[in-house]
């Protein structure tokens, strides 16, 4: 966890990212050092169209905040139409999809416990470190995918 009484801090311009394709990622607090696995916080820009494919965290809880633009969050059944200021969130286990409209647009997701940790084991199924109260998330259903993928 961060040092005690001492702010976790990221400049705009900062932070480890990832080019996802449609979509740029900037991890703004994850892992050990800042969080201690409780939760990753992100932040999502891109173009017009899909950003995922449907995909399901069995071990997560996965939430938005809509910085700019329009997107549709599929989500289970539903189609959420949301924009600037819109918060969304998608429960564990649920099958969810996220497309922008047709501007470039942001979004700032978080994940419930952390995202972006690596299995301490080689198992092609587990995606992050498991712990007692943590399990590692197990293989998506056949049709879905992973997301976010693992960061290197």
């Amino acid at each position: 966890m961060s040092l005690p009484h001492h702010a976790h801090t990221v400049s705009p311009g900062e932070g480890r990212t990832a080019n996802l394709g449609v979509a740029q990622m900037r991890v703004l607090a994850a892992g050990k050092d800042t969080t201690d696995g409780a939760f990753t916080l992100a932040e999502f820009t891109g173009g017009p169209g899909p950003w995922t494919v449907p995909h399901i965290h069995q071990a997560m809880e996965e939430s938005f905040y809509v910085l700019d633009g329009a997107f549709t969050f599929a989500v289970g059944e539903q189609e959420i139409a949301a924009g600037p200021g819109a918060y969304v969130l998608v429960p564990r286990g649920t099958r969810h999809g996220i497309t922008a409209g047709p501007k470039a647009a942001g979004s700032s997701p978080s994940w419930c416990p952390a995202a972006w940790k690596r299995c301490s084991s080689n198992s092609p199924t587990c995606r992050r470190t498991p712990s007692p109260t943590r399990p590692c998330e197990p293989r998506s259903p056949p049709g879905t995918t992973r997301f976010p993928p693992e960061a290197p």
